[in-house]
Formats: structure tokens, C-alpha cells, sequence
């Protein structure tokens, strides 16, 4: 009996929805919507596409809080030496006017035997790529 009940309030707050749907007069679809990104960092560069993100738009501007996958550029000094390009993990707020983007990047360069971890801050510019 209880399997039948939550079968119809699950089917009751579907058509609810649909219904709310199908209100909606006009819908824009994108068929994608990205930013892609280079700037500095930590003496050194950064390339990204936004990813995961909460943003909000009105007209033609948009500002984002996302993560941001990244690979990062930099020469290391110390021996041994890590790769020029390494895989990273940011977060940061970008905002968009049109095609243009600028961004502030938070990066997190982890403790070694002869600094403590530390978050780096960095700017970039890139353009946003969009098709509706």
C-alpha cells in the first residue's frame, strides 16, 4: 500500500511540473555555452573553461562563481623539477559581457620541503563561446 501512495504523489508532482513547463511561452536553448580563459598566476600562466557553476545573467552580461579546471604553465626552479604543465583545480568569479570574459582565479600551490601551501590569486581574459 505504501509502494501504490508514493507512486502516485511522485506521479502527481511530475505532471505538476510538466505542467509549469508548458506555461512558459518562450524558451531560448543553448546548444553550448563556455568561457574559455589564459591569464597569470604564480610567476606563471593558466588556460581554463569554466566549469561547474552558479551564474546569473541579465541582458547581455554574466557573472559566474565556478570551479576551474585548468592546466597551469609555470617553470619550476627547484630540483627535481615538476613538469611546465601540470593539471589544476581552481575557483573563481568570472564575468562576461557579450564574447569578452575577465576572471579572478584562486589557485592552491601545495606545501613542499621549502614553502607552506598557499592560495595564489591571479587575472585572465578570454572569450565566451555561445551558440542559441
Amino acid at each position: 500500500m505504501k509502494h501504490i501512495l508514493f507512486k502516485w504523489i511522485i506521479l502527481g508532482f511530475s505532471i505538476h511540473f510538466f505542467n509549469l513547463d508548458a506555461q512558459v511561452t518562450q524558451v531560448k536553448v543553448a546548444a553550448y555555452d563556455g568561457i574559455f580563459i589564459a591569464g597569470f598566476v604564480d610567476q606563471g600562466g593558466f588556460s581554463n573553461f569554466t566549469g561547474p557553476n552558479i551564474n546569473a545573467q541579465y541582458k547581455q552580461s554574466k557573472i559566474i562563481l565556478s570551479a576551474l579546471p585548468s592546466l597551469r604553465y609555470k617553470e619550476d626552479e627547484s630540483t627535481p623539477k615538476n613538469s611546465f604543465v601540470t593539471p589544476s583545480l581552481g575557483i573563481g568569479i568570472t564575468y562576461a559581457y557579450r564574447f569578452l570574459a575577465i576572471q579572478i582565479p584562486f589557485y592552491y600551490t601545495a606545501k613542499t620541503a621549502r614553502e607552506n601551501g598557499k592560495w595564489e590569486i591571479g587575472i585572465g581574459a578570454g572569450v565566451r563561446l555561445r551558440k542559441r
